[in-house]
């Protein structure tokens, strides 16, 4: 199965889990869904575990190539982390919500499966060092804990606006928090 069937499969897979959660993923419908005939996704993936592991791969793959801290705009001060932030939720809620949903799905799915949730975990880890970086360079005091509730909150506003209120303005509220902790 050429590569392109392969990446056919797991974007399809993708699409399943962000859709219609984990018990819709399988074999069989990730190649219907894909348009590949029976059995093609199984060519890759011989067990739900190894699609699981396919997809939370390609997941944090994508991630790390659409999030390039490299290719980021600088942010500088209080106005601009807010900023890049909302903008942040802004994307994972649109262009990337099927993904952003699979994702959670995914950390709830696996959540006791330390192998599997393994590349998740690395990749929430590396966007948190690059926001913990924004947070200090802005100068806010005490970056690690501030950067941990930042995101908690961004995760939240997120999880809002995927699943209660898509029109939800998560700015006012990012930046009541990033303004108070900048005074900290």
């Amino acid at each position: 199965m050429p590569a392109a069937t392969r990446e056919r499969a797991l974007q399809a897979a993708v699409e399943l889990l962000g859709a219609e959660g984990v018990r819709a993923l399988s074999h069989a419908r990730v190649d219907d869904r894909a348009g590949l005939p029976p059995g093609s996704t199984s060519n890759w993936f011989r067990t739900r575990r190894a699609l699981l592991g396919g997809v939370v791969d390609w997941i944090a793959e994508r991630e790390r190539a659409d999030f390039d801290p490299g290719a980021m705009p600088v942010v500088t001060g209080v106005e601009g982390l807010v900023e890049g932030l909302s903008a942040m939720v802004e994307v994972q809620a649109g262009v990337f919500a099927v993904r952003t949903r699979a994702r959670y799905a995914l950390f709830l799915e696996l959540a006791g499966d330390v192998e599997l949730s393994a590349p998740l975990l690395r990749q929430r880890r590396e966007f948190e060092r690059w926001t913990e970086a924004l947070v200090a360079a802005v100068g806010v005091p005490d970056p690690a804990p501030a950067t941990r509730a930042l995101m908690a909150l961004a995760d939240g506003l997120l999880l809002h606006r995927l699943t209660v209120d898509p029109g939800l303005d998560v700015r006012p509220a990012l930046e009541r928090a990033v303004r108070a902790l900048a005074r900290t």
